[in-house]
């Protein structure tokens, strides 16, 4: 090992105040039909990325368990779920909606009351920067504002009552039923919460089963979703998928499954489900983004783009990007100066000032992506940056690979790490073809000055991706903006306002515009009769 990562983890002892964690949480609680249960069953540890040296070399620090439900836990608390949905009949599905609103302001308010545990959770946890674990919770709190706003914004826009060929009605969105949700451990707080609570506002419940890594970081928050919601309508369970997940699936009890995930694994658990035609998928699953850097790119930002792109929480983002298509007129001089950029950036752990490359919380990570770097070798492909692959127990120093090709799994698997490929191309169709033929269509990025050669490619590319980036990495927001995929990377479409609709359904009330119609309609919405028939205004 190279004196690069030598001392990486000797600071574990030496952690700021404001960074520390207790020393170790066994949390036995889960949320159940508005309680807070205890578990008396067996626990799985939760290990940090963070490494610690012991008599056997280095180790992950435990820093706590969790429960290990079983499919009888699982599902009471499915059946919590569906008492309080009462296919549709229930309070919170027949609540008013500003009335909703006022549970998830409630929870808003508590939950920030959290930002430091949860903050120090996802640095211990998932190896998140301080900085990007403040910016994931800040990020959080005000989507959930934002969301609030856009929901009253399609209430308003509902309100009114439309005339055609004789009939009048009012068409408004309602809930699907009971929803499970089950959110990835990159993001375990937003990606969670931005299908979480766009599923309650439109009054589903929930079940809510937590990511395989972040997990703890949910503890803190317990308490704000007991006491911000009725009993039954948000259900928090742990426990290994198999045993959990399986069952509520079977059941054929849930009505919306929300995963951010595998498409395996979503496709595995789609099958159980008895009714599967009934079953609405919100998907957000695998991603193999590629950059396509052309002859006339801006070098500098192209680098900079990509760098970001590659490496923001160590390419452990689906929307990262996790190949680079580099034209071979410019091959030297960006490989050069992408190379130079790499080996500023800083390793360390989340708390330390600048750093940029932290420990991988999956423990089997660092092994595969060797893996991966290995059979590029033997394929003729070379690790073109100092330290490049080097490996301290958890920690993995980003390698960047030149040059791949489709002998090489690097060319089609998602890495999900700090694995760079580099794909040199000459002629604009190879780079076409790379895109059609791929299994995945989340995002590409374009980079380039050529108007017509953009252009072009934007039109190849239009049918195959659901976002295409100008000169500029890959990314989710802003969270306006619609987050969708093709192919393999998606079933749905999430942002502020797309989330409100993906988890509802529309209905109408018409009738014909007689004066005994009108009439009745009158005196209903006067009388304030029906939560769905209403004029109100939510400010």
């Amino acid at each position: 090992m190279s004196s690069l990562l030598e001392n990486l983890f000797s600071s574990v002892n030496a952690v700021p105040a404001s960074a520390r964690i207790p020393e170790f949480t066994e949390q036995r609680e889960y949320l159940v039909d508005g309680k807070l249960l205890t578990w008396h069953g067996e626990l799985n540890p939760v290990r940090s990325p963070i490494c610690v040296r012991t008599d056997r070399g280095l180790e992950q620090k435990v820093i706590g368990s969790t429960p290990l439900l079983t499919s009888h836990e699982s599902l009471a608390a499915l059946d919590a779920a569906v008492r309080a949905y009462d296919l549709g009949r229930g309070a919170w599905p027949t609540m008013r909606l500003a009335e909703r609103i006022e549970h998830v302001e409630r929870f808003i308010t508590r939950m920030q009351e959290q930002r430091q545990p949860v903050v120090n959770l996802l640095m211990w946890e998932i190896g998140k920067t301080q900085k990007d674990a403040e910016k994931e919770f800040d990020r959080t709190r005000d989507y959930l504002v934002e969301t609030l706003s856009a929901l009253k914004e399609l209430d308003r826009n509902s309100a009114r009552f439309v005339q055609e060929q004789g009939i009048m009605g009012q068409v408004r969105r309602v809930p699907l039923g009971v929803a499970l949700c089950m959110g990835p451990y990159n993001y375990p707080l937003n990606e969670t919460f931005t299908t979480l609570f766009p599923a309650l506002l439109m009054g589903n419940t929930v079940v809510f089963k937590p990511a395989k890594f972040g997990v703890l970081l949910i503890r803190p928050l317990l308490e704000s979703f007991r006491d911000s919601f009725p009993p039954g309508v948000i259900n928090i369970i742990y426990g290994r998928g198999r045993e959990t997940v399986g069952a509520l699936m079977e059941s054929g009890k849930v009505d919306v499954f929300a995963f951010i995930g595998t498409n395996q694994g979503a496709s595995e658990l789609k099958k159980m489900h008895p009714k599967p035609h009934r079953l609405k998928a919100v998907l957000g699953l695998d991603a193999k983004n590629p950059a396509i850097i052309l002859p006339d790119a801006d070098l500098e930002n192209a680098v900079n783009e990509c760098i970001l792109g590659t490496l923001s929480f160590n390419g452990q983002r689906c929307t990262a990007l996790k190949v680079l298509l580099v034209h071979k007129q410019i091959l030297g001089p960006f490989l050069e100066k992408f190379t130079a950029a790499v080996s500023k950036l800083k390793p360390g752990l989340p708390w330390e000032p600048g750093v940029s490359l932290t420990p991988l919380p999956e423990p089997s990570k660092p092994a595969y992506l060797k893996g991966l770097v290995d059979d590029a070798l033997r394929h003729g492909a070379q690790v073109i940056n100092p330290h490049g692959g080097e490996i301290l127990g958890s920690f993995f120093f980003p390698a960047i690979v030149s040059p791949v090709n489709e002998k090489m799994r690097l060319f089609y698997e998602e890495q999900f790490g700090p694995v760079i490929p580099i794909v040199p191309f000459e002629e604009d169709d190879e780079a076409i073809r790379y895109v059609v033929n791929s299994p995945f269509g989340q995002q590409l990025s374009l980079f380039g000055k050529d108007s017509k050669r953009i252009g072009h490619l934007i039109d190849a590319f239009a049918n195959q991706a659901g976002r295409i980036n100008l000169n500029t990495q890959c990314q989710r927001g802003p969270d306006t903006f619609p987050f969708s995929g093709r192919k393999d990377s998606a079933e749905g479409t999430l942002s502020v306002s797309d989330a409100l609709r993906v988890f509802s359904i529309r209905t109408l009330v018409a009738t014909k515009t007689t004066a005994e119609n009108k009439a009745l309609v009158h005196n209903i919405l006067t009388h304030r009769d029906s939560a769905f028939l209403t004029t109100d205004y939510i400010f």
